[in-house]
């Protein structure tokens, strides 16, 4: 009975070191990843996923897509590419502004989305590490509970902190130009991350890594200057009045987010400013508002990554940990988050007075963060003009305008383009190609 006992409490001993190695395989773990589900044949270009753990106990486990370049991974960029939110997967930027794949845009008929090769991919030329961040991003994921929430200064050290660990385990990219990109609130984490990277560069870290530089498209840069840019952007737009606006700017004194209760006239303006472009799409004021995700709607590839993402098998392909996560969402809008930069202006000062170069870019039809209030927040910063604005062309048409500073910040416009480079990827790779390979737009 005894022999009985303590060979079943044995059993039990070698199951539960079995499931705690099984665990510790995911801890830093990578995957090479040769063929995706929905994508027919072999991958095109060479793909691995993984985790890197953060924190002294690597609890935090944040989860990437390494693409090589298709050039010369051994001496082309590499590129760190964050999605805003925050809590957007960065598989927003892989499969819908500048990876080499997207999704096929089929009606859903129950069976497993499919994937097509792009002919935009910013990796013709660079190395792209896709992270998805903060934690409970993406397949990004804790192994404890989290008593600390992430936060905009949080990120900047703990991507500093995964780059170092993602470097240490591929050295062979540790000399590469290091470029650190993003779009839409990540206009908050980028400059902070480049400063903490430098930083840490003088301070603390060896081998340094490469940084040269960073590139964002449509910034969140400054709540303030951001948020008031949206009705003069309107007005300009043809969205609202003449005689609206004028009553706008009389009344709000340029101040329409944080309006004293008191200045009643201010309030009942913006109310009819709001019922003027309730009915636009921010992101593109373009494009038709879609409430549904039908198929001849927008977003309906954003339904269709869902169920890829959420298929057994595609999981299984990119090697995603069982016990991290439950369902994946592209964006978590609710996630557990301290918003505690409020301008990252600083950050670029102090990253220009560094010599890093910069690429900022917008959609020239964005309604959420209008180029109105990234030329006005560039404007403040005082840098002398040394290419001043010119049109940037692409076949002899026309593809948007740009102006260069002293500072070695390059600032275009895309032409017809939205929030994000999704909109108009063709232009945005074109873009992104001359800028990195050190040539004028």
């Amino acid at each position: 009975m005894a022999n009985k006992y303590f060979s079943s409490v044995l059993k039990s001993l070698l199951l539960l070191l079995h499931l705690v190695f099984l665990s510790k395989q995911h801890v830093d773990s990578a995957s090479i990843v040769k063929f995706l589900p929905g994508f027919e044949g072999p991958l095109p270009f060479e793909l691995e996923t993984g985790y890197i753990g953060i924190g002294e106990e690597e609890e935090v486990q944040l989860f990437y897509y390494f693409i090589k370049s298709e050039r010369n991974p051994k001496e082309d960029p590499l590129i760190l590419w964050l999605t805003g939110g925050p809590g957007c997967s960065s598989i927003s930027g892989l499969l819908f502004e500048n990876g080499p794949l997207t999704m096929k845009l089929d009606v859903y008929n129950g069976t497993l989305p499919s994937l097509v090769s792009t002919t935009y991919s910013w990796t013709k030329t660079s190395s792209m590490i896709f992270l998805d961040q903060p934690v409970g991003t993406g397949f990004s994921y804790s192994r404890t509970q989290q008593f600390n929430k992430p936060s905009d200064s949080g990120e900047a050290k703990r991507i500093h902190e995964f780059l170092q660990k993602w470097l240490g385990k591929h050295q062979e990219f540790s000399s590469n130009p290091f470029y650190v990109a993003g779009d839409s609130y990540s206009g908050l984490v980028v400059p902070a991350t480049v400063q903490e990277i430098s930083k840490g560069n003088y301070e603390c870290c060896n081998p340094p890594i490469n940084l040269q530089g960073y590139v964002l498209g449509n910034p969140l840069t400054d709540y303030a200057i951001d948020s008031n840019s949206r009705i003069p952007f309107a007005h300009g737009m043809a969205l609202i009045s003449d005689e609206l606006y004028e009553s706008l700017k009389k009344t709000c004194k340029g101040e329409y987010t944080n309006v004293h209760p008191r200045n009643t006239q201010c309030l009942k303006f913006i109310e009819e400013f709001n019922k003027c472009t309730n009915r636009i799409l921010q992101q593109l004021i373009l494009d038709p508002l879609c409430e549904t995700e039908t198929p001849d709607c927008y977003i309906y590839r954003y339904l269709l990554t869902t169920y890829w993402a959420n298929d057994a098998t595609v999981r299984e392909a990119l090697q995603i940990n069982k016990e991290s996560i439950g369902e994946w969402v592209r964006c978590y809008r609710t996630i557990p988050y301290d918003n505690d930069i409020k301008s990252s202006m600083p950050y670029h000062v102090n990253n220009s007075i560094s010599g890093y170069r910069s690429l900022i870019y917008s959609g020239d039809h964005d309604l959420e963060v209008p180029y109105l209030g990234t030329q006005a927040w560039i404007r403040s910063l005082n840098y002398s003009i040394i290419d001043d604005w010119r049109p940037w062309m692409i076949k002899n048409q026309i593809a948007g305008y740009t102006r260069t500073y002293a500072n070695k910040m390059t600032f275009a416009t895309i032409k017809g383009g939205g929030h994000t480079i999704e909109f108009k990827p063709e232009e945005a790779s074109i873009m992104f190609q001359r800028w990195i390979n050190g040539q004028p737009l």
